[in-house]
């Protein structure tokens, strides 16, 4: 059971630049691959568009991707820092790791719709269900909420572990597996956050 008490603290949520796995609209889960040339692009977009936040302490994923965007969202700040947490690796998408979103919807239909109606409990052969990733990086949001000061923290996270930090955020459940699976390259500011404790 979750409960929240109120904080001020506002989250600048970052999903970083496309792979070619997302162009490609196959999973990529905990792979650590780097950006594509259109993952670049949309960070440097990234960039300009958060210009106007003042964004002290950038917490990431470990993975290539979502490092090579702290990075450029760090690149002209100078008071900007880094910090790689663990826990907020991707999910682990064990055998289904590169297997295209197309194939599972022809090929296994019931777990397709699973994912786009109640993910929680999906577990790909060898990996992690969303319920265990989410109640893994619950633990590192409540940190990064209770330590932080900064007016924005800013958590660069791929997808699908976006959805599910997000739905953390807002009281929600994640929906629709499959349509967050690729998404990248965009933004959302989340204000008044709940501070999350188990």
């Amino acid at each position: 059971m979750i409960s929240r008490t109120k904080q001020l603290g506002r989250v600048l949520l970052v999903r970083p630049g496309a792979t070619e796995f997302d162009e490609q609209g196959r999973m990529k889960g905990s792979l650590d691959m780097p950006m594509s040339e259109k993952g670049h692009a949309q960070v440097d977009e990234l960039a300009e568009q958060l210009n106007r936040f003042h964004l002290h302490t950038i917490y990431t994923a470990p993975c290539e991707s979502a490092r090579e965007t702290a990075e450029r969202l760090a690149r002209d700040r100078s008071d900007a820092r880094i910090k790689v947490i663990d826990s907020l690796r991707n999910v682990d998408h064990g055998l289904w790791h590169g297997k295209l979103i197309a194939e599972v919807q022809q090929k296994l239909p019931r777990i397709y719709k699973q994912g786009q109606d109640s993910p929680t409990d999906i577990c790909p052969p060898g990996g992690e269900s969303i319920r265990d990733a989410r109640n893994r990086v619950l633990k590192a949001v409540q940190k990064i909420l209770k330590k932080s000061s900064d007016p924005f923290i800013t958590i660069v996270i791929p997808e699908p572990l976006a959805s599910v930090v997000h739905g953390l955020l807002n009281g929600e459940e994640v929906m629709d597996f499959w349509g967050a699976e690729t998404d990248s390259g965009r933004w959302e500011l989340i204000e008044s956050v709940d501070m999350l404790s188990s």
